[in-house]
């Protein structure tokens, strides 16, 4: 019998092509000892063994994962759907190759009326259960289902604007629990069926709607721009959750180990008090810098750090991590080697081989040939940019200059550059499956976000010019 899922302790880095980038790193500080949430990954092979099948999961591999659910609730000590006890993961995908074309992930799941009920009287926090549930339904409704997260987003304005309230953290436990109410009905309208309530089902809706996120449009075009096969399938990452959104003293946050736009070593990255991983990089909050952690968390930060140092000298190369605080206590949730500019790569490189840690054919081979075109992208002539007025002030997340005409939805930016027009892409915030319209675009203006968003991620991926503002006034 082939093995189609393996535990974290199960895996290492070198396994990447079978257990994909986030599932082989994942693998790797488990066996760092770093403070990692356990689970599981599906592996690329069953991506590809589901199309193979007709897009449908075998028996087979539907066996395996079911019994690393058994050993992920023995290491946890929890369980899907218990009323004591309950178990919640996060479903995200994780190609041998960054795909930022791919699925979202899905925060939460496990949750149905019964166990949110049980989490909130067990925890003495019943607006951090709703919150989770809330985020759960629109992940899931948007992300498996497709029903479009633009309905629940005006579903939450419309909250805010009748509680007079401008943040989603403003929003009691009650207003949370009526915006559930709301997603479901919702759901039910746009689907035609109840929600799913069996953590089981929900799980098997997530893992098969990764699987088809190999295959959607936005990845395919990602695929071709980069040269990825797309022989080589996604995995599937299961892990169970830590929480950022449990009140003041938990947060969730993206570092750098070095700067990615000039190279320059220090902890680069940003953060937020109690919020979930999502907040941060879909930009639907603006973060604080990495170094205010230390005030607000100084036990964690310090922890932080030797990690960092860590897995730097561990992979030889600059990190990106993703990390959640949950009542001061740290968890890492990926690290990958950081996409980083052509001037912060050259540098880097230099360094690398000045500290020891690569020899200077190892550091010539770590950058990318296509990457250095990017140092003849335009900049802004310094003397008109003196003497111009300026609009706003923002945070540039990549260098360079860029100027068109504006355009508000990625479909535009595609219709209006194929007739020769240059536009610049303007959002409130931007997700993954803008990238057709970034790619299209001059430049990216988004309302809301930080340095770390989706945007950034798929800049560098991308090679585009992106501008980031904090607010428009």
């Amino acid at each position: 019998m082939a093995k189609w899922v393996y535990m974290f302790s199960e895996g290492n880095a070198t396994m990447r092509n079978l257990l994909g980038g986030k599932g082989a790193n994942l693998a790797e500080m488990t066996s760092l000892g770093l403070p990692v949430p356990q689970g599981f990954t599906i592996t690329t092979e069953a991506c590809t063994q589901y199309y193979e099948d007709g897009r449908s999961i075998n028996d087979e591999i539907m066996e395996q994962i079911m019994e690393a659910v058994t050993k992920m609730e023995a290491i946890t000590e929890k369980k899907f759907g218990d009323k004591e006890n309950p178990l919640l993961v996060s479903v995200r995908s994780g190609a041998r190759a960054s795909m930022p074309g791919m699925m979202d992930t899905i925060l939460n799941l496990g949750l149905n009326e019964d166990v949110v009920e049980v989490l909130a009287e067990r925890s003495g926090n019943p607006r951090w259960a709703w919150d989770c549930y809330r985020r759960f339904i629109q992940m899931y409704s948007d992300v498996v289902m497709e029903v479009g997260k633009k309905y629940f987003e005006e579903l939450i304005d419309k909250m805010k604007e009748e509680k007079g309230v401008k943040q989603d953290v403003e929003l009691t436990a009650e207003d949370l629990k009526a915006l559930a109410g709301q997603f479901k009905a919702e759901y039910k309208e746009k689907i035609g069926q109840d929600f799913p309530s069996d953590p089981k089902e929900q799980l098997m809706g997530a893992i098969k709607a990764v699987f088809r996120s190999w295959d959607n449009p936005r990845a395919n075009v990602y695929r071709r721009d980069n040269d990825i096969p797309y022989s080589w399938g996604t995995a599937v990452n299961v892990q169970s959750m830590a929480f950022g959104n449990m009140g003041d003293d938990c947060g969730t946050g993206v570092a750098f180990t070095r700067d990615p736009a000039t190279g320059e070593n220090g902890l680069f990255g940003e953060f937020l008090t109690n919020a979930q991983g999502e907040d941060v990089v879909a930009g639907v909050r603006t973060p604080m810098h990495i170094s205010e952690m230390e005030q607000k968390f100084p036990e964690a930060f310090v922890q932080f750090k030797q990690v960092c140092e860590t897995l730097e000298k561990h992979y030889r190369d600059m990190q990106d991590m993703e990390f959640t605080v949950e009542h001061g206590k740290l968890y890492m949730l990926q690290t990958r080697n950081g996409k980083r500019t052509a001037q912060a790569a050259l540098k880097i490189a230099c360094d690398l081989v000045d500290e020891g840690m690569r020899t200077e054919e190892e550091a010539v081979a770590m950058i990318d040939p296509r990457n250095l075109d990017t140092l003849l992208h335009p900049q802004f002539d310094a003397a008109a940019l003196k003497a111009a007025a300026p609009l706003g002030k923002g945070l540039g997340a990549s260098p360079g200059a860029a100027c068109g005409k504006v355009v508000f939805t990625a479909e535009d930016a595609v219709e209006w550059h194929a007739r020769g027009e240059k536009v610049v892409l303007v959002r409130l915030e931007t997700s993954p499956e803008d990238i057709t319209g970034m790619k299209s675009s001059q430049g990216i203006l988004t309302v809301r976000g930080g340095m770390t968003s989706h945007a950034v991620y798929l800049d560098a991926a991308i090679s585009l010019w992106t501008r980031r503002i904090r607010s428009l006034h």
